[in-house]
């Protein structure tokens, strides 16, 4: 351990954290590339080659360019998400609803008189099925 000052050790953790993020920031610029709807065929093809062949330069660019486009992007993509999650628990939810709804429904027209105990009994199985 001599050999290695704890300066050069702090030294190989900063690169290495810049290394983890400059590769962060590469994937989070071709999926938001290939993520945009707005983006044709050719400009997607034209941004990924000078993502790819030139890396820095090109993110840098991509960044400059299209970088609050592409935070607008990630709020109406989490939006969505967060539609959904929300559409699916109440579908969820009202599923067992329904049948609660049908049952009292079933129970006020035995209570009229306008079905018999049986046809009562049949059609609550059929609910619960």
């Amino acid at each position: 351990m001599d050999d290695y000052p704890l300066l050069n050790l702090f030294w190989t953790m900063l690169w290495l954290f810049l290394w983890i993020m400059w590769f962060f920031l590469l994937f989070k610029v071709v999926t938001d590339i290939f993520r945009d709807h707005e983006l044709g065929g050719w400009g997607k093809a034209g941004w990924l080659v000078l993502v790819l062949l030139l890396p820095f330069i090109g993110v840098f660019i991509y960044v400059i360019a299209r970088g609050k486009s592409m935070s607008q992007r990630d709020v109406k993509q989490l939006k969505e998400q967060d539609e959904a999650f929300k559409t699916y628990v109440q579908k969820a939810a009202g599923s067992g609803g329904g049948s609660a709804d049908e049952l009292h429904k079933l129970s006020a027209l035995k209570d009229k008189g306008d079905i018999t105990q049986e046809e009562f009994d049949r059609a609550k199985a059929k609910i619960l099925a």
